[in-house]
């Protein structure tokens, strides 16, 4: 893997230097009492750097990896032969998202999208915006059309597993039992 230059270090670090003082002001003072303009000069950058890191905001509060999309579609599509695909987004929910829920700062995180709409709506969106591109890799995986209802069903679910179990005091079984519904079906 290549090293990234200089260039994709500096922005790397300023993106990070941002969404640290962001989340370090949100917990401080409260998401609704800290403006675009202090972040900004908390991380010693300018309101249009802060803008050409993150689109609002909301943003600055969740990490939001570019390859998100592209890491949920391998979940389907690169699973072990003779798993099923429910199986594979099972590692993956648990590869990736229980390791936010044992962060330090996770309860206080949690308080804050918990106690801030805006937070909460952002948050749901972020992760269920790839919706579509999950159903379809379902819907080429089993043979079916593009639409089809259950595939796309299947991608809404799982997509909003982090926000069902957010702030729950066991991450971990709770996502084990969703994926158990999934897997069986209610009983």
């Amino acid at each position: 893997m290549e090293t990234p230059g200089r260039r994709e270090r500096k922005k790397a670090a300023t993106r990070q230097a941002l969404a640290d003082a962001a989340l370090k002001l949100f917990l401080e003072r409260g998401y609704d009492q800290v403006s675009i303009r202090d972040i900004a000069e908390a991380a010693d950058v300018s309101t249009t750097t802060l803008f050409k890191h993150f689109p609002g905001k909301e943003a600055l509060v969740f990490d939001e990896s570019q390859d998100r999309e592209a890491r949920l579609v391998a979940a389907v599509r690169e699973r072990e032969k003779g798993q099923s695909i429910v199986e594979g987004l099972r590692e993956y929910v648990l590869a990736t998202w229980l390791p936010i829920t044992t962060h330090p700062q996770y309860a206080e995180f949690t308080a804050l999208v918990n106690g801030t709409p805006a937070l909460q709506e952002y948050g749901e969106r972020m992760w269920t915006r790839h919706a579509a591109a999950l159903g379809a890799a379902i819907a080429e995986e089993t043979g079916v059309g593009p639409d089809d209802i259950a595939c796309r069903a299947l991608a809404r679910f799982v997509l909003d597993i982090p926000a069902l179990t957010r702030g729950r005091p066991d991450p971990r079984e709770d996502v084990e039992r969703i994926f158990d519904l999934l897997e069986r079906g209610w009983r």
